[in-house]
């Protein structure tokens, strides 16, 4: 998917601003005071000063804000604004809208195999290290 296609779908944001947001809208509910750094970290799989430059871009943009934790001052939540929210679904829906258009092509039986797959998948990487020094020295074991 090139990436107009992916500014379009996210609402003119990258792919990893709204996958933030998104991330954000569906935690909404069980963190009211908003997430951590540490916890979108953990959730997305990234390092926390990406996160942290992430968070600054969409705040710039009046999409999320930080706000002091009520009952420690010292640890800083983030929170989507309300424009925030509204693009957050906006995006979440057209995902979804995308998601539903690749499961009605593929059929019931190729989208249940697809998903299995992509649950061995996800189990396999999970598991295995994937770093470049683990690759980096699987090759010199294989050539060496």
């Amino acid at each position: 998917m090139n990436r107009f296609h992916w500014q379009k779908m996210s609402d003119g944001h990258k792919p990893s601003e709204a996958k933030l947001m998104v991330c954000l809208a569906q935690h909404a509910e069980l963190a009211e005071t908003g997430l951590k750094v540490s916890e979108v970290s953990r959730l997305l799989g990234l390092t926390p000063p990406t996160v942290t430059q992430l968070v600054n871009g969409l705040e710039e943009k009046l999409m999320v804000m930080r706000q002091a934790d009520p009952a420690d001052r010292r640890i800083v939540r983030i929170n989507l604004t309300e424009q925030g929210r509204k693009t957050a679904c906006r995006i979440g829906r057209r995902r979804m809208e995308h998601l539903n258009r690749l499961v009605e092509y593929l059929g019931e039986e190729d989208s249940n195999r697809l998903a299995e797959l992509l649950l061995k998948m996800h189990e396999f990487v999970s598991t295995n290290d994937f770093s470049p020094e683990s690759i980096s020295r699987d090759g010199d074991e294989n050539h060496g």
